[in-house]
Formats: structure tokens, sequence, C-alpha cells
């Protein structure tokens, strides 16, 4: 009987040795400069779309921050009156 010892492949993975990360590498790489140069134009076409609809949800976000629109009476409302006899 001979008992040839099997090598342990437990820890080496098909990712493990460097030239393997290295083409992992390269590949991705390639994959991303293609999926961002053909889709680009994709992007720059919606981009004035994605502004218009930034313009309302700005506003809208940025006054109820401050809390306008739900005062009613008090010293911000009286400040913006006009004088009884400013009649401009």
């Amino acid at each position: 009987m001979s008992s040839n010892p099997q090598p342990d492949r437990s820890s080496s993975g098909p990712l493990s040795s460097t030239a393997s990360r290295i083409a992992l590498g390269v590949f991705l790489a390639i994959a991303l400069f293609f999926l961002w140069s053909e889709h680009r134009a994709h992007l720059y076409g919606a981009l004035p779309y994605v502004l218009l609809l930034a313009c309302p949800l700005m506003h809208f976000f940025h006054h109820r921050g401050h809390g306008q629109g739900h005062h009613h009476g008090g010293a911000g409302s009286q400040a913006r009156q006009r004088p009884e006899g400013d009649r401009s």
C-alpha cells in the first residue's frame, strides 16, 4: 500500500494566488470603464430633470427647517406689517 499525501487545499482557494487577484482586478477595472463610458450619456441626459426635481425638494426641506409657515400672529408677523401711515 502506498499512501500519497494529498496537498492541503483548504487554505488555497481560486483567488489565493497573486496572479488571480491581479487578473480579477484588471477585469473589474475594464468592466467598470466600459459601464461608465456606455451609460454616461444616460446619466447626463437625466441631469436636467434631476436639477428640476431638486429645486422643489430643497424649497420644501429648507423652509420646513426654519419653522416658517407655522406662526399665526406674534412678533414675526407684526414686524412684516406696514406702519399705518405708510400707503406706498
